[in-house]
């Protein structure tokens, strides 16, 4: 980097904040047309490029405005710059990945460099001899400061997703309005009458210095709002904040009054501007207005896009159309020639680029708004593309001239080398050419989706005449329901549905037309178009057994006209959706011989071990899997099986389960077989979450594990059950032991999960021992005549009890629910272990010849759905 001469160095670094610029417009791409969050929209332009822009450029001005050399130079601002650049990267790949690791890692090496960028402008500061524009410096210390407040914030979310509406909120106004709104502000105060080559009023360095304790002070109401649970402050820190700027903003208009802006840069920075304290007051009437924290959250996701793309993609472009030319190219000459490049089109970039933004914002068709996107993605690519023939046409220039680089690339931020405002024809001609690319982009998406804006349509119950309004609603989640069961839409509205994820699982919601969000875990939320509503419908969460748990809602017409006159409202009422997928029951045949390579779910059981503490990690695997000969299914397990595995030990012995959920909802896991409160290890952990369950066990017996998710009976139903075995002391060895776990099967589609609705019915298509309906019919156990058996059962459910039965045989030792109800040595027998849903036991008998001997569940109709085997004795 020593090596550099000035001007490349500014060549250089402005490359990675044309990199973030670019890495933006691909972040555009791919939240339009992959569903990517909102997240990766807003951080790249504003974590990536915004930031690199800051660290380079209030260091130049720091350097500039305090005539003293910042610690470490170049050098050290290259270091900064790699520091952040790395970190930021490293954020947006966590975030991508779902590595939470990789999220912390980043933002706290981001971290690292704004405190240096912070402490570094600090000492500068306290070092340089008093000018009178040195304290605008305060600005970026003062915003390096906020920022860390922060970045610290978005760390937060990840420890206390429940505070998560909260949290960003504060996240949001702090990193936004604080540390690239204070960077922006104290910038614009000598930039903005530079770019105008306006003269600066003797009292606008007065008003800085009072502006600056109110925007801070602004910031932080504003921020303690959320983290005090106040809205109300929200309103109050950000009315603060506009006085600030308000004080500033009187300056600026003193000085356009003078010299009116006539460049791309000069519109640009106001526009910027605009957009900020826009967003400001948008914020603040929200805060006051919204209900809750979960609705202000859904608000002000639709102001963050002119938040970013207004504000700070516009003042980023504006100031580095000024900047690059005057100093990164160094010599008057070239500068003015990069100057004239980087300003052509700017009537027509910038009416475009603030049309598409404003129009963004209202009720259009979809496609309308995808195409103003596009617009507002050109007019920046088209500054990315003028930006390096700025640079390209100034280093021919140089050339050309034969001028020393370093001698003439000391260039004060205050040089007037801007191009000439274009004449009065060429910007009308400029004007109108914009506004004919805007009314071609909505015209486009009303063509194709005129009920948007009350053209009548035909639907599929008929002719729905379009009124051109929009009824929005916010949809949260309350325990298992909707906090909305009813939505009131007039008849011929189209329907825009905010769904606020404020659940402690993952939901979706679905509609009988078919629109459905994406699943989202809690704390996220997503807003669709359901489109013109004409009848009455339904809504469901359509995660298996949600629905049924009482996760609908109806969205009800008011104002229909009469059936049978012009409008026909008599049409389908999409009350149950499509047809669903054929039911595997359907193909369900027991006499059917499974494949010849088919294994059984092994019976035999090991002795305990001897160890005394056992430490075993389950993971939430969903597989699809065979539950009787042509018959497969999705199946939620532990450990990739249905039943999970087998945990022995004895009385006294040590558990420590790690859970890790790799499915794709929450699920959790309850022992039978510890005593402890449930509240933190039976908790639900989403997608990519572990948790460590920790049990001393102090009672024999055979006890069920399964999931505690609601609904219970579907995750249960659907595989996720298992049996930890605690021997009783006084257990004896014998020849052979065998676990059977019942469980029931109620069959959705093929390779489907169960159907819910049958759960809730309890109609089983089939009922099987460990998983697989008759087994151990095609596949028998085995045992020897005169061989003391062991037979363990445990009764899974969850709505089925047991009655087990081996045919031919007698039970001398019943062992049932912890006792014993029948000894070896005692005159009577046992002919059945009875049990009841997650109830266990033991049976043990001697079969007295060779032969086979049939074992069933003595309610016959469900050893008949396949809870039957054979023992095999040679």
């Amino acid at each position: 980097m020593l090596t550099l001469s000035r001007r490349d160095w500014y060549l250089a670094t402005n490359a990675v904040v044309l990199a973030w610029i670019i890495l933006a417009l691909v972040a555009v791409g791919v939240h339009r047309f992959v569903d990517e969050p909102l997240w990766l929209l807003v951080h790249v332009p504003l974590l990536g490029a915004a930031t690199a822009a800051i660290l380079i450029w209030s260091q130049h001005f720091a350097d500039t405005l305090l005539r003293r050399p910042a610690p470490g130079g170049r050098v050290g601002l290259g270091v900064r710059l790699g520091l952040h650049t790395a970190g930021a990267a490293l954020v947006v790949a966590g975030v991508l990945g779902r590595a939470t690791v990789l999220v912390v890692v980043g933002a706290s090496i981001v971290a690292v460099a704004i405190v240096a960028h912070g402490v570094i402008l600090a000492m500068q500061s306290r070092r340089a001899l008093p000018t009178r524009f040195g304290p605008l410096a305060r600005y970026y210390i003062a915003a390096s400061a906020v920022f860390l407040l922060g970045i610290g914030l978005g760390v937060a979310l990840a420890a206390a997703p429940a505070l998560a509406d909260r949290l960003v909120t504060a996240h949001l106004v702090l990193n936004a309005f604080g540390w690239i709104g204070l960077t922006v502000l104290g910038t614009l105060v000598l930039l903005w009458p530079t770019v105008l080559h306006a003269r600066v009023p003797a009292t606008t360095d007065a008003a800085a210095r009072r502006a600056l304790p109110l925007l801070v002070v602004g910031i932080l109401v504003s921020a303690a709002g959320p983290l005090a649970d106040m809205r109300a402050l929200i309103a109050v820190g950000l009315a603060i904040w506009l006085a600030g700027a308000g004080m500033l903003a009187v300056e600026g208009w003193r000085e356009a009054r003078t010299m009116p802006p006539g460049t791309f840069a000069g519109w640009s920075l106001a526009a910027g501007f605009g957009w900020l304290v826009a967003s400001a007051v948008a914020l603040g009437v929200q805060s006051v207005l919204a209900p809750d924290w979960a609705a202000l959250r859904a608000d002000y996701l639709a102001m963050l896009g002119p938040l970013v793309v207004g504000f700070a993609v516009q003042v980023l472009t504006g100031a580095l159309s000024y900047l690059l030319p005057v100093v990164a190219l160094g010599s008057p000459a070239a500068a003015k020639a990069g100057a004239e490049v980087l300003d052509k089109g700017a009537v027509f970039r910038v009416t475009a680029f603030n049309g598409a933004v404003l129009l963004f914002l209202a009720p259009l068709p979809s496609l309308s708004r995808v195409l103003l996107s596009f617009v507002a993605a050109g007019v920046v690519v088209a500054f990315v593309v003028l930006a390096i023939r700025a640079i390209v046409v100034g280093r021919r220039v140089r050339r050309a001239e034969g001028a020393d680089p370093d001698r003439t690339g000391r260039v004060g931020i205050g040089m007037p080398l801007a191009a000439a405002p274009p004449a009065r024809r060429r910007r009308m001609g400029g004007i109108v050419a914009a506004v004919a690319l805007l009314v071609v982009s909505v015209g486009a998406g009303i063509a194709a989706d005129p009920a948007a804006v009350g053209i009548a349509t035909t639907g599929s119950g008929g002719n729905v005449v379009a009124t051109g309004k929009t009824t929005k609603v916010t949809v949260g989640v309350e325990g298992m329901h909707f906090d909305t069961p009813v939505i009131e839409v007039p008849y011929g509205d189209r329907l825009v549905v905010t769904f606020h994820n404020t659940g402690t699982d993952v939901h979706d919601l679905t509609f009988a037309n078919g629109v459905r969000t994406q699943r989202l875990a809690p704390g996220d939320s997503e807003t669709i178009d359901v489109g013109v509503v004409g009848a009455d419908m339904q809504g469901w969460c359509s995660i298996a057994g949600h629905r049924q748990m009482g996760m609908e809602l109806t969205v009800r017409v008011v104002g229909a006209p009469p059936a049978g006159g012009s409008d026909d409202h008599a049409g389908v009422h999409a009350g149950a959706g499509a047809a669903s997928a054929p039911d595997a029951a359907d193909d369900v045949d027991l006499q059917r011989e499974p494949a010849d390579d088919f294994q059984p779910a092994p019976a035999a059981l090991a002795p305990a071990p001897a160890e005394t503490v056992h430490r075993v990690t389950l993971r939430v695997e969903e597989v699809v899997t065979d539950v009787a000969p042509g018959v497969s299914q999705t199946r939620w397990t532990f450990g990739g099986t249905a039943p999970g595995p087998v945990l022995r030990g004895k009385v006294g012995d040590r558990f420590e389960i790690t859970l890790v959920n790799d499915g794709s909802i929450g699920h959790s896991i309850d022992f039978h077989a510890g005593s402890l409160a449930p509240d933190g290890p039976m908790r639900t952990i989403q997608p990519g979450e572990s948790l460590t369950y920790s049990f001393t066990a102090t009672k024999a017996g055979i006890w069920m594990y399964h999931c505690a998710t609601m609904p219970m009976s579907m995750h249960i139903a659907n595989g996720m059950f298992g049996a930890v075995i605690i021997d009783p002391p006084d257990l004896a060895p014998l020849d052979r032991e065998y676990l059977l776990v019942q469980g029931e099967l109620y069959l959705g589609a093929q390779g489907e999960t169960a159907d819910a609705v049958k759960i809730a019915a309890e109609t089983p298509d089939l009922v099987a021992f460990n998983g697989y309906a008759d087994q151990y019919v095609h596949r028998p156990l085995t045992a020897a005549a005169g061989e003391r058996v062991r037979v363990w059962v445990l009764d899974a459910g969850p709505n089925t009890p047991t009655s087990f039965h081996i045919v031919g045989g007698q039970f001398d030792t019943v062992y049932r629910e912890g006792a014993y109800t029948l000894r070896a040595g005692d005159p009577g027998g046992s002919q059945a272990l009875a049990l009841e849903p997650a109830q266990g036991g033991f049976v043990e008998l001697v079969f007295p010849e060779s032969g086979d001997y049939p074992f069933v569940t003595h309610r016959m109709s469900d050893a008949e759905k396949g809870a039957r085997g054979i023992f095999r004795v040679g």
